[in-house]
């Protein structure tokens, strides 16, 4: 049996067979118009030789080394189940597009179809007889880039990645060694646009945005604010700590980011608690200097009657230096 990727890419436009429909997020029609199915559909038609449909051992199958979606969020988690009980249903109705694993033989890699996969991964796991279970697949001699360009060829078919998935993507076909320019067509996006990504993924840290998770709700404009906030790097830290509480890990990815800003917004109130306004050296009746702070840092004075000391105080200085860095926990 043989089927053409136009027909494959209707299949995903009209009938999201194997896709619930929360799957699917609501996004104005306008923001990407020129999407790799349109920048695409040539490649499309030079391919109309068609694919054959194998059924392999979905153990065989490795997902995309280029992690296009997040997988650490509730909500993934629950459209998850609701495919792989779809699947058990009714069955595998849209085949996955692999490639022979370009290391491991006899073995695949996907290049899209990695929630079908992760779906019929978990029903093997909870299977009697795992054995019996295969994953429909067409399979193809791929390139990385045309891998990349296949993933990126479902995800405007399907419209439902995320801003910030979107950006972390656009991280990844970077490292992969593709440029602004290149990326643009792949993404369906403008230059501006892809820029715009890079500068809010090179201010907030990955560890951060993958605790936040995907946020279906969250766009641009948000994500901007935070990275915003997150340019003084003495909020990551306050940032990370509101991470590990328990009203985080239960809140949802808006209510997740909102108490992220939140901890970057208390910042400076946080910040000026750690210690007084102004400190004396005091030793004795003998004042040998004092300690400010002000908006602009942290200031020094010693009177010019203790010029020994402040002499002192500058010799010792490398030292103290020294010892402040090698501690393992600065206060």
């Amino acid at each position: 049996m043989k089927k053409s990727i136009l027909r494959r890419m209707a299949e995903e436009a009209e009938s999201r067979v194997d896709t619930p429909a929360s799957d699917v997020d609501d996004k104005a029609p306008s923001r990407r118009h020129s999407s790799p199915v349109i920048s695409n559909v040539g490649r499309a038609l030079s391919h109309l030789s068609e694919d054959s449909i194998l059924s392999l051992d979905p153990a065989k199958v490795d997902r995309s080394p280029y992690q296009d979606r997040f997988d650490s969020d509730d909500e993934v988690e629950a459209e998850l189940e609701t495919l792989k009980l779809s699947i058990a249903a009714e069955g595998q109705k849209i085949p996955v597009l692999v490639r022979p694993h370009p290391t491991k033989s006899d073995h695949y890699q996907l290049a899209y179809g990695h929630r079908r996969l992760a779906a019929i991964k978990a029903m093997m796991a909870e299977a009697e007889r795992p054995e019996i279970i295969k994953i429909k697949a067409y399979v193809r001699d791929l390139s990385d880039r045309q891998l990349i360009e296949e993933q990126a060829l479902e995800n405007g078919v399907r419209e439902n990645l995320t801003w910030i998935e979107l950006a972390m993507w656009a991280v990844q076909l970077k490292e992969a060694g593709l440029s602004h320019r290149a990326i643009c067509p792949v993404l369906g996006l403008s230059e501006a646009s892809v820029s715009h990504l890079f500068r809010v993924t090179s201010v907030i840290p990955s560890d951060i945005i993958y605790a936040i998770g995907r946020a279906k709700a969250v766009g641009r404009p948000k994500w901007t604010a935070f990275a915003e906030l997150l340019k003084d790097d003495r909020k990551i830290d306050l940032v990370r700590h509101a991470l590990s509480s328990e009203e985080f890990r239960k809140a949802d990815g808006a209510g997740r980011i909102a108490l992220a800003i939140n901890a970057a917004t208390d910042a400076p109130k946080a910040t000026a608690d750690r210690f007084p306004e102004a400190t004396d050296f005091v030793f004795g009746d003998r004042l040998f200097g004092r300690m400010k702070r002000s908006s602009s840092g942290t200031v020094v004075t010693i009177p010019n009657k203790e010029d020994a000391f402040a002499r002192w105080l500058a010799k010792r200085m490398p030292e103290l230096v020294q010892e402040y860095g090698n501690q393992s926990t600065p206060s």
